[in-house]
């Protein structure tokens, strides 16, 4: 029976889809912790393919493609350590999202996942089956606790693991990012620990998905509940941890302990990463953006430097006869913080344009909100052109208030490829603003200091489409409309039970309308880095034509 084992748990950025850059990157992980003296190297759920696959696991061409490619990783480990992996797994007909345990040149044990998530953004059950309950895999003279993500969350699988004599809890996972989301692992994880008296392992990807994040920050807690050791959060990182059996008992002797970034911190490297691996992973040189002088861009432009660097990023200032010097001079400014190109391109002889075409069809009517959309869409047409004519992404600014209520132009704003604060309420976008100013986060390709003007922070914030205009014009304050928004959108409660708790009804039935109505425009809006509980998009699904708020008054 072993005494002593070396575990290195290697949290890795794999890419859905590209199998052999994922080999490659399992290889080089694998490597490492050959170097650093592991006897077992753990890597993430679904590893081979990248996670989440979607309906790439549909085509028999790529489930061969992972196939093969798990078969040379196993063949590696005919000498040096073996390792735990996750793919796709055929097997009696049917496919499992499994893991497979690498060892002496051959996959020597395979388990498929038990409990299929199918809520949010996870829709296994369309594509995979589920396997039994599962036994403990023997890893020289050891009983490994295997399980795969979703199956830790839930009670069964650990007792069953517990009764059948495992030494250890060993979860592999794809588990994306979301607010306190650590937190709630650690807690659940230390509740299974509770139940069983066993130590926990948890091996966790990283990386950005789309519109998910993974933050890594792997971790093992002993088999009293303590955290001895976590990797860190948003980077890869091999990490060895060393386990010893005492009176019978396997037990860490501890490793890293990676700080948690917190809650802005977080938030802000997750926006980061995001963008950045939907950048590269894309095979885009760079972003564009239009910076308008707002919190808004700002903070955008601030998020891109950061993940990209300034040499990537280059902004576009697009003047109408309603922009403000102080707008003008605070995004000449924020540019100039961040290091980025900065050119002006005014859209008047485009509003002059569009008004000489359209005024036969408008004759007679006045001007109104019409007016301000072709603003709007006259700056998302020439940053999309620039995108096509340059190559680099164009990126989408608005945030979760305003796409929640419609406070956006189809084809207009709207315009884009990818928006970092597409799930980041108002009254976050202020936070994230202050805390960048006065931190640099781990790992920012930008400038230390404060990137954004103290003046983008404090005055009102406003689409500059009209004389004088103002936000607060067509919606309540953004602490009202952000709170009322968590509890209808995050909490999925009712008016009854907002009034109730201090609400004015008449305002979260008019947020209410304006969120069900703007839902054709959510549908068309570019992907974002998901954050809260429920985000826009695989999160939250409701259909376009829906009558319910009709019911209630």
């Amino acid at each position: 029976m072993t005494d002593e084992v070396r575990i290195a748990l290697a949290q890795i950025n794999p890419h859905v889809g590209a199998v052999r850059d994922n080999l490659a990157r399992l290889r080089a992980a694998r490597a490492e912790a050959a170097r650093q003296g592991a006897d077992l190297v753990v890597a993430p759920e679904f590893s081979i393919a990248g996670y989440p696959p979607e309906d790439l696991v549909l085509k028999p061409a790529f489930v061969s493609a992972c196939e093969q490619a798990l078969g040379e990783l196993a063949a590696d480990t005919a000498t040096g350590p073996a390792m735990i992996a996750g793919g796709p797994w055929r097997h009696e007909g049917r496919l499992h999202n499994a893991a497979f345990l690498l060892e002496g040149g051959r996959v020597a044990a395979a388990r498929a996942k038990h409990e299929l998530p199918n809520y949010g953004v996870f829709d296994e059950k369309r594509l995979f089956a589920p396997g039994p309950l599962p036994e403990p895999v023997d890893f020289r003279g050891l009983k490994l606790g295997l399980m795969v993500c979703e199956d830790w969350w839930f009670e069964p699988v650990s007792r069953r693991l517990c009764h059948a004599g495992a030494d250890l809890l060993l979860a592999i996972n794809a588990s994306p990012f979301e607010v306190d989301k650590q937190k709630a692992r650690v807690e659940l994880a230390r509740k299974r620990v509770a139940e069983c008296g066993l130590p926990f392992a948890f091996c966790g990807q990283v990386g950005g998905q789309d519109e998910l994040v993974f933050e890594g920050a792997s971790f093992v807690l002993d088999a009293a509940g303590k955290l001895v050791v976590q990797l860190p959060f948003f980077a890869e990182s091999v990490a060895m941890t060393e386990w010893r059996r005492q009176d019978g008992r396997l037990s860490c002797a501890g490793g890293p302990l990676s700080p948690d970034p917190g809650r802005l911190g977080g938030i802000y490297q997750a926006m980061m990463l995001g963008l950045a691996d939907y950048v590269n992973k894309n095979g885009f040189p760079g972003v564009i953006l239009g910076l308008s002088g707002g919190i808004d861009s700002a903070l955008s432009a601030a998020v891109a430097v950061d993940a990209l660097g300034p040499g990537r990023v280059r902004a576009f200032m697009m003047p109408s006869p309603y922009t403000s010097r102080d707008s003008l001079e605070d995004a000449a400014a924020c540019a100039a913080r961040l290091g980025i190109g900065c050119d002006t391109l005014s859209i008047t002889p485009a509003m002059e344009a569009f008004g000489a075409i359209l005024s036969p069809v408008f004759a007679g009517r006045g001007a109104d909100i019409t007016e301000e959309n072709v603003q709007s869409r006259a700056r998302g047409l020439i940053l999309m052109a620039i995108s096509n004519k340059l190559g680099a992404m164009l990126l989408t600014t608005g945030n979760k208030s305003e796409m929640s209520v419609g406070y956006a132009t189809l084809y207009g704003d709207m315009c884009g490829g990818y928006s970092v604060l597409k799930d980041i309420y108002k009254t976050t976008v202020f936070e994230l603003a202050r805390w960048r100013n006065e931190n640099l986060p781990a790992r920012a390709l930008g400038p230390e200091g404060a990137v954004m003007p103290e003046r983008v922070i404090t005055k009102a914030p406003s689409a500059e489409l009209r004389p004088n205009q103002t936000d607060q014009d067509s919606l309540p304050p953004y602490a009202v409309l952000d709170a009322i928004l968590e509890g209808l959108v995050e909490g999925e409660r009712g008016a009854d039970a907002l009034v109730a708790e201090g609400f004015d009804r008449a305002t979260v039935l008019r947020v209410w309308r304006m969120l069900d109505r703007a839902e054709y425009k959510r549908r068309q809006a570019p992907p974002g880095v998901k954050i809260t509980p429920r985000a826009f998009g695989r999160d939250r699904r409701y259909p376009l034509t829906n009558g319910f708020t009709r019911l209630v008054s």
